[in-house]
């Protein structure tokens, strides 16, 4: 090559028709041979070749396969040019060699593993370039990584993302609630009939001191007596009010010698709550979406340092969400199967977990929470179940040792029984999606018309309901794949 580019310079200097033929030369460019590493390629000229001149040959080798048509070998990574001449010393041709990766088995494995995805594989120097349009960001990656395996690092990936599918997830949560009480107590004052004995049994019993006036004679030294007047404290006994029962059932009689006011009540409750959400999301692939129905309680929050100079923490106000949430990551591979990562919660306040800070009182949340990956089909349905949840509680207050005796023990004691039972369920169906045609949409306003002064006075009828058309399954545009069902 060297030989070559000095007898061109020569000829340059000396004749304006060697420059002629320089400049002829480079109209003569054949373009890019792109040649495999230890791979080869036949190139075949119009007429015979008198002789050929290669750049590098530590880069390709040649050899004659006939008077038209010569073999050119990969050897190493890099370019160089490829020169052929007639018999008579003019150029035939010169084309450049790119020694590289084996694009050509590259893009055979691109096309049987991502089909559906225009990828075209080049050679650049010692590089492979990427190009063309996928159909989503996890196409983009598992192709770089297949030139990896023929590169190495040495990959430029100029791929484009087309449009994304969107995936509609249908979530429906249902929760029931039963809970079971029972409450069963006896209150009794008992007095003896010259009031020495007094006593008090039942739920909250306690001793309240009371100050009395008594007035009492006293003696004189020297005779005779006084009257003095003091205040002294007598305790007396007292139950707390019997409220939120259902029965009360009270009788006053005489036993022994005491004087015995009783009161039994009694409450049974029995409840059930069912609860039902159906929230629907759209996201791009690969994309989070997430959704919320419930609202947000606020929290007070100290913060460090002091509030105003007064030595007492700043207090802020953070606000937590509560109710009924979903995120969910959806993504379309390949086979039109959509991985998703799903996470549902539901949440309400409960009474019980709130904790109370000097006048501020912090409720607390009751939560099912769940977190899952899987893969479904279009239209295909999955379902979380097992969230169960039993709660017992049992109560008994008794007077000691007179509670514990068989039968007549129920009189000195209360009872209380509570039994609750949440089970939550969640189903999951994800679907591929399509937009639909604007003359498609159906709002809920379509089926109420605007009221008129005679229907409302005359007739007393609030709104005019107004039939809907039903869109007709299998519009296109309108449809799931066709499925028949809207969206």
């Amino acid at each position: 090559m060297a030989a070559l580019a000095l007898a061109l310079a020569a000829t340059a200097g000396s004749t304006g028709i060697a420059q002629a033929q320089v400049y002829g030369a480079g109209a003569l460019h054949a373009g890019t041979l792109e040649v495999p590493k230890n791979k080869s390629q036949v190139v075949s000229a119009d007429r015979p070749i008198a002789k050929a001149m290669v750049g590098s040959a530590d880069i390709a080798d040649i050899l004659p396969v006939t008077d038209r048509s010569i073999y050119v070998l990969g050897k190493e990574m890099g370019t160089t040019s490829l020169t052929l001449y007639d018999s008579g010393g003019r150029v035939i041709s010169i084309m450049d060699i790119a020694v590289g990766p084996d694009v050509d088995a590259l893009t055979d494995q691109l096309n049987a593993m991502m089909p559906g995805n225009k990828i075209d594989a080049r050679i650049t120097n010692d590089s492979i370039v990427l190009t063309g349009m996928v159909n989503s960001a996890g196409a983009a990656d598992r192709a770089g990584q297949l030139a990896r395996a023929f590169a190495g690092d040495k990959v430029i990936n100029l791929l484009t993302m087309g449009s994304s599918q969107q995936v509609m997830l249908e979530v429906r949560f249902a929760e029931v609630n039963r809970n079971v009480g029972k409450d069963i107590g006896v209150s009794a004052f008992v007095n003896s009939n010259g009031g020495k004995f007094r006593s008090v049994i039942g739920a909250g019993a306690q001793l309240v001191p009371n100050p009395v006036e008594r007035t009492t004679t006293v003696p004189l030294p020297g005779g005779g007596f006084v009257e003095e007047t003091r205040t002294i404290s007598e305790g007396v006994l007292q139950l707390s009010a019997i409220t939120d029962t259902f029965g009360i059932f009270s009788r006053a009689f005489s036993l022994a010698g005491l004087d015995i006011d009783a009161t039994l009540n009694a409450l049974e409750t029995r409840g059930l709550a069912k609860t039902l959400a159906q929230p629907t999301l759209i996201a791009l692939s690969g994309e989070r979406a997430s959704f919320l129905a419930g609202g947000e309680f606020p929290v007070p929050v100290a913060q460090q340092g002091t509030g105003g100079g007064t030595g007492s923490p700043a207090i802020t106000v953070e606000f937590k969400p509560f109710g009924v949430s979903l995120g969910f990551t959806p993504t379309v591979l390949g086979d039109k199967t959509i991985s998703m990562i799903v996470e549902p919660e539901v949440s309400a306040i409960d009474p019980q977990a709130s904790i109370t800070l000097g006048n501020i009182t912090i409720p607390g949340l009751r939560t099912r929470r769940a977190s899952t990956t899987l893969e479904l089909r279009d239209g295909e349905s999955f379902a979380i179940a097992g969230l169960l949840q039993k709660d017992f509680q049992t109560t008994v207050s008794q007077v000691p040792i007179l509670g514990s005796l068989p039968i007549i023990g129920s009189l000195f004691r209360s009872s209380g029984f509570q039994k609750g039972e949440t089970e939550l369920l969640i189903v999951v169906t994800p679907r591929l999606v399509a937009p639909i045609r604007p003359d498609q949409v159906r709002l809920p306003t379509d089926r109420v018309a605007d009221p008129s002064e005679a229907n409302t006075f005359l007739l007393g009828q609030p709104y005019s309901p107004q039939p809907v058309e039903p869109a007709t399954p299998g519009t296109p545009g309108a449809t799931n794949q066709g499925d028949g069902y809207e969206y």
